[in-house]
């Protein structure tokens, strides 16, 4: 499906479009990223790849919203409504979703009551024309290969790392976002997990016109998603963006001329004076 032929459970024929400019954000007064440019569009999926302490996670906190994250500058915004205003729950409802890279257990809420409170708080009839939220949580459950008695457990609680990958992208799937922020959907999950979760999110980019922002380190994930853009994200800042082959090229070299050059910039820039 193409970006102009998407839709998704905000509007059907929409195309939506997540937009981060200059975005400069940090936690504990340290500054992380350093002027962040990325579009993602319905239909479309991006990859972000990065050496540790790049800033890929704390994009992903930021652009959701956590608590603790400071933005010095830039802006972030879906279909042209600022974000960084609205809480993580407010930019849920618009059509944003964030698939975490370590799910948190909540123990006395059950994943039903989560996705009827979420469909409600959205405008959506968890009943719908296509079936019960609980018959749709069960085929999902199986696309995923999420165990069907799990669904009646409290949120990721006594979930093995792989379980709450798939009970995310479950979730995800109910959802029906425009724009997925996956944030190392591939940690901690075994091979087979990793090609149904995958496999899933990619389905949701031909179903819906799912727009995603797929941060991982490895290539096996893409090896699956096919994204369409990959890019480079060192010293808080997108240096470089390119077609799948630069995830190739990544993992045969290493991101260290990535890092050196970005050191140079910032060295050098740090350098200058005004004449």
């Amino acid at each position: 499906m193409s970006a102009a032929q998407a839709r998704s459970g905000n509007g059907p024929g929409r195309v939506h479009e997540l937009a981060v400019a200059g975005l400069r954000a940090g936690v504990a007064g340290l500054e992380v990223l350093t002027g962040v440019d990325v579009v993602v569009r319905s239909g479309e999926v991006h990859a972000v790849m990065g050496p540790n302490g790049s800033g890929k996670s704390t994009l992903a906190h930021v652009l959701m919203g956590k608590p603790g994250y400071q933005v010095v500058g830039g802006t972030v915004t879906l279909d042209g409504r600022d974000l960084l205003p609205l809480a993580p729950f407010e930019r849920s409802r618009l059509g944003l979703f964030l698939a975490p890279q370590d799910p948190i257990e909540v123990p006395g809420v059950g994943l039903h009551q989560a996705m009827t409170e979420a469909l409600v708080g959205r405008g959506v009839n968890p009943d719908d024309t296509t079936g019960s939220l609980t018959a749709r949580s069960v085929a999902e459950a199986r696309r995923v290969g999420f165990e069907t008695r799990l669904l009646d457990r409290p949120l990721n609680v006594d979930l093995s790392g792989g379980e709450r990958k798939r009970s995310e992208t479950l979730q995800m799937a109910l959802l029906r976002p425009s724009i997925a922020i996956l944030d190392e959907l591939d940690s901690g999950i075994d091979i087979d997990g990793l090609r149904d979760v995958a496999r899933r999110v990619r389905d949701g980019v031909a179903e819906w016109g799912l727009g995603v922002l797929a941060i991982t380190h490895y290539r096996r994930l893409l090896s699956v998603l096919h994204p369409d853009v990959v890019h480079v994200l060192v010293r808080g800042r997108i240096v470089a963006s390119g077609g799948p082959e630069l995830a190739e090229e990544l993992e045969r070299s290493g991101y260290a001329a990535f890092e050196k050059a970005a050191r140079e910039r910032d060295e050098g820039g740090a350098g200058k004076t005004d004449s």
